[in-house]
């Protein structure tokens, strides 16, 4: 089990690394300004569906039934081809009437601005299409435990994006919207390519095809059960996502560049998020789905057990460092060309109020497996709605007093949230083995070793400056 998250982590880093290193470049070429906070506009409703889909939502709803199907391919055949159609319509809708949707994504906008952004919403969302097909794709090779491919391939995103970059980086602001809004879907056609290469080596391609072919009255019954379960899984594996998209909607209405500070924080918190939960779940969940449908539910405890102490250490060093240390990783990765100090100041108020909801936000994650593995799907749908309507409510309380930092304090809290309820559907009596254990007792100690040492190395940097 190790292995697999080390691969799906390993993958997952080397794929943040590229897209830190794209976000250095957007933060120096773009900076913080109305021309950065279009793109992440045009980009946000294209991203928000790829995390949905990409990190776990689709398939923690597609492959239980996968798995149950009597006739696999026929049935994955048939999902697939029912959603490039709703996906294709709606990519057409977003072509005839871009203004609505930006102004829907951006409703503090003016219409001038709205104007402008409105074309590079429109080339983003056909990255959609490619990445659900590059999902679809990823599920049946984790069926077949293979992970290597779909961690790795986000890498091609983040290269195509820097690419354009370093072409367009003597280009006027619009000029380079274009071309990072067309590399977005450079970029889909690589991971969908890539996807396509392993799944014919994989020697899966052919029953796909065969699939398609294939009639279909079989698996109308598979069909109508995934249908059933598949909204409330998306639902309630997506808060995060919808939270974040409400962040930048709230945030048109504040002061230029606060979609920025929000789309760099919100960065730097998915790192460990991704690195560690999503990775952790994507590896977990097949094992646990398996070991439930045999009805071994002491082994699939034993694999969630495992997993929640690795977790539980690596989120709350994770938590303690990125709180720390908000300013300095800002400064070191951010704070050149346009992106001025005071950028830093905020951008870095912002990661503190983000940081804190990492540790309820990933064992959330981890927990709620439970839920789409015993077919559950619309109590993690109830658990959502909860959690989405706290962060909600917190973020209208908070907005105007705290500016975007107080958006990112509502989503961490609306993470406890999540936290609290997916714990208490797994069962308290069953989570105090967890809790009551050296292991956690060892991590406190090491956390509280980490946050001496970091307090003395900042006060040992500031004594220097001083002199």
């Amino acid at each position: 089990m190790l292995r697999k998250i080390f691969t799906n982590s390993f993958g997952i880093l080397f794929s943040r690394i590229l897209g830190f290193v794209r976000d250095l470049l957007s933060a120096s070429i773009l900076g913080a300004n109305i021309y950065s906070d279009i793109f992440f506009v045009a980009f946000k409703l294209p991203n928000l569906f790829r995390r949905i889909f990409a990190e776990g939502a689709f398939v923690q709803s597609f492959l239980p039934s996968f798995t149950a199907s009597k006739h696999k391919m026929r049935f994955a055949a048939a999902v697939f081809m029912r959603f490039v159609a709703i996906i294709l319509i709606f990519s057409l809708l977003v072509t005839l009437f871009p203004h609505f949707f930006t102004k829907l994504i951006a409703l503090g906008f003016d219409e001038e601005t709205i104007e402008l952004a409105a074309p590079y919403v429109a080339i983003n969302f056909y990255y959609l299409l490619f990445i659900f097909a590059t999902t679809f794709l990823a599920a049946l090779l984790q069926y077949k435990e293979h992970f290597a491919t779909t961690a790795f391939s986000t890498a091609l995103l983040n290269i195509s994006l820097i690419t354009a970059l370093l072409l367009y980086k003597e280009a006027n602001k619009e000029n380079i919207v274009l071309a990072l809004s067309i590399a977005v879907v450079v970029g889909g056609v690589l991971q969908f390519g890539l996807h396509l290469f392993i799944i014919h080596k994989k020697r899966l391609l052919r029953p796909l095809i065969m699939g398609f072919l294939a009639k279909k009255e079989k698996i109308q019954k598979d069909l109508i059960h995934f249908y059933h379960n598949f909204l409330p899984a998306i639902w309630g594996n997506s808060t995060a996502q919808v939270s974040a998209f409400l962040d930048t909607w709230l945030a048109s209405f504040l002061v230029a560049g606060s979609i920025s500070y929000l789309y760099y924080a919100n960065r730097i918190l998915q790192l460990p998020l991704a690195l560690f939960a999503i990775a952790t779940a994507t590896a977990l969940f097949p094992s646990i789905s398996k070991a439930l449908q045999r009805k071994d539910e002491a082994e699939a405890t034993k694999y969630l057990q495992r997993s929640f102490h690795f977790l539980f250490a690596m989120l709350l060093f994770a938590t303690i460092g990125g709180i720390m240390l908000s300013q300095e990783i800002i400064w070191l990765l951010f704070e050149r060309g346009s992106f001025t100090r005071s950028d830093t100041l905020a951008t870095a108020k912002v990661l503190q109020m983000y940081m804190l909801g990492l540790l309820p936000y990933g064992l959330a994650k981890l927990f709620s497996l439970w839920l789409y593995a015993t077919h559950n799907q619309k109590r993690a749908a109830k658990i959502a709605t909860f959690s989405l309507l706290t962060n909600i409510a917190f973020s209208l309380l908070l907005i105007y007093p705290m500016q975007a930092a107080g958006l990112a304090l509502a989503s961490s809290l609306a993470g406890f949230m999540l936290f609290w309820l997916n714990i208490k559907a797994f069962g308290i009596t069953k989570l105090k083995t967890f809790v009551f254990d050296r292991k956690i007792i060892y991590t406190i100690l090491a956390a509280c070793l980490e946050i001496a040492i970091i307090a003395l190395i900042k006060e040992f940097w500031r004594i220097n400056e001083n002199f």
